[in-house]
């Protein structure tokens, strides 16, 4: 099997943001979040730490729920007819995206709450 450029392995990873974007509720829900962390942080004015803290929740949520994503379209190609197993791997697949999204909710607890009772009501 021939090797693929490196453009080409560029554009078949956008094809997957793109078809997990287009398929995916969940994943718009998340872009959702995604910009108003975005808005918030421009708003509040946040550090660069406080920046590469939410940048990397926000990659790790996304880039789950595409894994999410591939990994639910594998079991139902191997396994079209409802299974035990098909349905714990779709499940733990769900779960570790739930777990990554639980956990930068914490995050933006820690950076965007203590600004904003700040702006807000000058606590």
């Amino acid at each position: 099997m021939a090797r693929q450029s490196l453009p080409a392995a560029f554009r078949h990873a956008l094809d997957g943001i793109v078809t997990t974007l287009v398929r995916e509720r969940n994943f718009k829900i998340e872009l959702c979040f995604a910009v108003a962390a975005a808005i918030l942080g421009i708003w509040l004015n946040i550090s660069s730490a406080e920046w590469a803290c939410v940048a990397i929740c926000v990659g790790v949520v996304l880039s789950g729920e595409c894994v999410n994503t591939a990994l639910e379209a594998v079991v139902d190609l191997v396994s079209p007819d409802y299974h035990e197993l098909a349905k714990r791997a779709k499940d733990c697949a769900a779960g570790a995206v739930l777990l990554t999204s639980i956990a930068s909710l914490f995050v933006a607890a820690f950076v965007f709450l203590p600004k904003m009772l700040f702006v807000l009501f000058g606590l």
